[in-house]
């Protein structure tokens, strides 16, 4: 799929939606409503791919980047609860 494409976008939205939620579930908690939960999700898969570059792992396959990008939203949504408490 191209990274032009509407359905790109779309999907790249959902995906992004599903793993802020995810994470804001794992975090124990309720979620930041769904446009937050979708720029945690976004956010933490940017920031996945960068720990798993500064680990030195790369994958290739969905469910690998996906796990990544689940992982960074985790670290995401527990530093922004955590900020958020104590501001």
């Amino acid at each position: 799929m191209e990274n032009n494409t509407i359905s790109y976008w779309v999907w790249f939205l959902f995906i992004g939606g599903v793993i802020g939620w995810l994470a804001g579930l794992i975090i124990q908690g309720r979620g930041f409503g769904i446009i937050f939960d979708i720029l945690i999700g976004i956010g933490g898969a940017m920031l996945g791919g960068w720990i798993a570059r500064i680990l030195g792992l790369y994958t290739n396959s969905s469910i690998g980047a996906f796990l990544m990008a689940l992982i960074g939203a985790v670290v995401l949504v527990g530093l922004t609860r955590f900020v958020v408490r104590h501001a």
